[in-house]
């Protein structure tokens, strides 16, 4: 019998990252696969830090929301049509639209325990090249077909096909327990919280202005590698401003009285890739690279939106960071006023500013604007769910690199299900 002996904790590193430009869906990457999309960004990560050699990484975690029966092993097809060396283990990961942040943790547990060396961690997704599914009618049917006995019986199934089976059926963006679309539970929770339509377009055309300035000094030469004739995110807009958007009209929240989610506060339906390489310090320093930061902490949780939602409550959809990023902080015993950095992904502005709230309600300091996704975020990059917490995690670990001094940045994703990835990233 084989027994584990306890390991000592080390320190895990975010050596860098690489993502291709982030696309709006049915345009240029409209006919990208997963697997392209993802081994673009992973070619671009082994040629940036010379991952060609046998057994350069321990291991490869990723994953997608929107999956084809041909992604089945995703993580495990993209090395192999990749530059990364054949022989890499690989498995997919997947948590709606924390699955970025959560191959990330779970990569960094391995190499925590001393279970590997390094690892590459991220995903990818795309809205464009969704899987269309065979009707569940015309799939019982042809069930029935190849369970039949003899010719005669497997006609009689085929007679059932009726035309209204030929209507393939497409992915829905909505929750299967209360059929509503994750923009329809959102503008309930902005309704519970009181967030108003001007305070989320300030945030979302602020999201586009930072995003612009960080490509415009160069924040992203070595964690963006041109893609399909798009070398910057496509969502991006440089001359965004909240007297534009407050023209938008609303497009969630219709039930009801003065919706205020339009458009231009909500993320767009987005293709893309992202990943992110850690390792342990011994292996960083081995190769002479230098950590651009630390993952020291992270957490998640699930709140009960199917009866929050429904009664107008607090605990909407998208509101489970409220709950893990408290847990966090106080187990690791920090507060508000640690954290140099602050990202939240933007699934919608309004969902931002409901966090905000919820965090300050259930004790936490207010968060310093000036900290908050100081390079943009999902509203002006656009939001490929798998790719979103790799995005984040590999930008904030540059921006803390930047500053050139010790410091510390908190992050923050929620994901469909009701659930939330959280994490802390250092650099001392």
């Amino acid at each position: 019998m084989s027994t584990l002996k306890p390991a000592a904790v080390r320190r895990v590193a975010v050596i860098g990252g690489s993502r291709i430009p982030f696309a709006r869906s049915d345009g240029p990457y409209a006919t990208a696969s997963n697997q392209e999309m993802l081994g673009a960004a992973l070619d671009g990560l082994v040629e940036r830090y010379g991952l060609h050699a046998p057994g350069a990484v321990g291991e490869f975690v990723a994953g997608a929301v929107l999956k084809h029966s041909r992604d089945f092993n995703l993580a495990r097809e993209t090395v192999l049509g990749s530059r990364l060396d054949a022989r890499t283990p690989a498995y997919d990961i997947q948590q709606a639209c924390g699955t970025g942040l959560q191959a990330v943790v779970a990569a960094a547990n391995k190499i925590a325990l001393g279970q590997t060396e390094s690892a590459v961690a991220g995903g990818a997704d795309t809205a464009s090249d969704a899987p269309l599914g065979v009707n569940d009618g015309l799939r019982k049917v042809l069930l029935e077909a190849r369970r039949a006995k003899s010719p005669g019986a497997r006609l009689r199934a085929l007679a059932k096909v009726r035309p209204g089976h030929l209507v393939p059926d497409i992915p829905r963006n909505a929750e299967p327990r209360t059929g509503l679309s994750m923009g329809e539970h959102a503008a309930v929770t902005a309704r519970a919280w009181g967030v108003t339509r001007e305070a989320q377009d300030e945030l979302a055309a602020a999201s586009h202005q930072r995003l612009a300035a960080a490509y415009e000094r160069g924040l992203f030469q070595d964690l963006v590698v041109p893609f399909r004739g798009l070398a910057r995110d496509q969502n991006l807009r440089p001359g965004s401003s909240t007297e534009k958007l407050a023209a938008l009209k609303p497009v969630f929240g219709l039930d009801r009285p003065e919706p205020t989610m339009t458009a231009g506060n909500s993320t767009p339906l987005t293709d893309g890739a992202a990943l992110v390489l850690l390792a342990s310090e011994e292996w960083a320093a081995e190769r002479g690279l230098e950590p651009l930061a630390y993952l020291s902490a992270y957490e998640t949780a699930a709140v009960d939106f199917v009866h929050g939602d429904v009664a107008d409550g607090e605990d909407g959809l998208l509101m489970a960071p409220a709950y893990a990023v408290p847990r966090m902080l106080e187990s690791a015993g920090l507060g508000m006023a640690d954290f140099d950095l602050i990202e939240v992904h933007e699934a919608f502005a309004s969902q931002v500013l409901a966090t905000l709230a919820a965090w300050e309600k259930r004790g936490l300091a207010p968060v310093d604007r000036s900290r908050l996704n100081v390079a943009g975020s999902s509203l002006a990059t656009g939001h490929p769910f798998a790719a979103t917490g790799a995005r984040i995690v590999a930008t904030l670990a540059k921006l803390l690199a930047e500053r050139d001094a010790p410091g510390r940045g908190l992050i923050s994703v929620c994901a469909a299900g009701g659930q939330g990835v959280t994490a802390v990233l250092e650099r001392p």
